[in-house]
């Protein structure tokens, strides 16, 4: 389909399939195997300025939105789901820093993450917050001009790769969420440390590991906004960054749709091609059409959201859970269009099988999205009654 995308759009779409394929396939299936952070391939992606798509242009970025953004990753996700993770992860690391951050922060960090110097991570999920980022426990206590930090942040994007961490903590215990305050942690900073890498199912190559802070001491200049706007902050992070989950998934879907197309139309059963069999057809063109469904609600809400418009909290949900279900589904598919084959690792959709699963789980479950559509609706309807 024409989605209407202007040159420099289709410009960054062209560029980023184009690493995808000459860099990211051919060391797409030893990535996976041997679980090595894909840090060459990001490299690349540094070096064709796509780190810095929705970065404005006073900190070294194109000054574009996160619809760009998101045509970006979606073409990384068709060929590696776990690259795209690790690339995707550093626009949600420093999308707390762009919505809340000062102009001397924007200007000490952005800059390094639009030029790919320095990648970011985005640091809430404890042992006791996931679902619920209201449960955090991680400390942070103003000691004269710095703040001191404990606790434990785990399954984090990038941890131990990235050298910017935005953390929430809580400031005041006592206020609930309205006690939680976003940081800026720096990789080497005093007692900041990194525990263990996770052994995942899927996106391998995506380090996932825990963050430890054990009195970290960081200058109170280092307090994204103000105290308190912590839990702002993160669900205004989320409304931003969740249409991106939403292209991955479309990208993963999309590779998975090819590679099961292009197997059915060389795979030869009672002397024809398999994809001449309805019951293939049929299962394909399912897939295709959900693809394309997926494809058209993230590009319609990321343009939404681009759009400075307010309240997009219900269909930002929309655009990670319909396109990650889809993704789960379309993959299983491809899989079994595949047959015997596709569960071998000889061939891609065994990987990609395992790469969907992750993109219903994290920044919320497709259950918490479910939730936030069903409240946002409640609101919706509550206002139209008393109007």
């Amino acid at each position: 389909m024409d989605y209407f995308l202007t040159e420099e759009q289709l410009m960054i779409q062209d560029l980023a399939r184009q690493i995808a394929e000459e860099k990211v396939l051919p060391v797409r299936a030893e990535l996976d195997e041997t679980e090595t952070f894909p840090a060459e391939v990001l490299k690349h992606l540094a070096a064709a300025d796509l780190f810095g798509l929705n970065v404005p242009e006073a900190y070294g970025g194109m000054g574009l939105g996160g619809f760009e953004h998101a045509l970006a990753v979606e073409q990384v996700a068709r060929v590696c789901a776990g690259v795209a993770t690790a690339y995707a992860a550093t626009g949600l690391g420093s999308y707390p820093i762009m919505l809340g951050g000062s102009e001397d922060m924007k200007q000490r960090y952005m800059t390094r993450v639009a030029s790919g110097e320095s990648l970011a991570a985005f640091g809430l999920t404890e042992s006791t917050a996931g679902s619920d980022a209201s449960g955090i426990q991680t400390r942070a206590e103003r000691v004269g001009d710095d703040y001191v930090l404990n606790g434990t942040k785990q399954w984090i994007t990038n941890a131990g790769e990235a050298d910017v961490y935005s953390v929430i903590a809580l400031t005041d215990p006592t206020r609930g969420p309205r006690g939680a305050s976003f940081f800026v942690v720096e990789k080497g900073d005093p007692g900041f440390t990194f525990g263990k890498l996770e052994k995942k199912m899927g996106i391998r190559c995506s380090a996932t590991g825990e963050l430890i802070f054990s009195n970290c001491r960081i200058p109170a200049d280092r307090v994204i906004g103000k105290e308190g706007m912590g839990f702002i902050l993160a669900m205004r992070t989320f409304d931003k960054s969740r249409p991106g989950v939403g292209a991955q998934a479309v990208g993963l879907a999309q590779g998975a749709l090819e590679a099961a197309v292009n197997y059915a139309r060389e795979r030869v059963q009672f002397g024809h091609p398999i994809i001449g069999f309805q019951a293939v057809q049929h299962m394909l063109a399912d897939m295709a059409v959900q693809v394309e469904a997926g494809r058209a609600l993230v590009y319609a809400v990321a343009r939404f959201v681009d759009s400075g418009a307010k309240d997009v909290s219900k269909v930002s949900a929309m655009a990670k859970l319909f396109p990650t279900d889809m993704a789960m589904k379309v993959t299983t598919d491809a899989v079994q269009v595949l047959g015997g084959s596709g569960y071998m690792r000889e061939y891609p959709v065994e990987k990609m099988m395992r790469d969907a699963k992750i993109l219903q789980i994290y920044e919320a479950t497709k259950q918490i999205q479910r939730n936030i559509i069903g409240q946002e609706l409640n609101k919706e309807f509550g206002r139209r009654k008393k109007a």
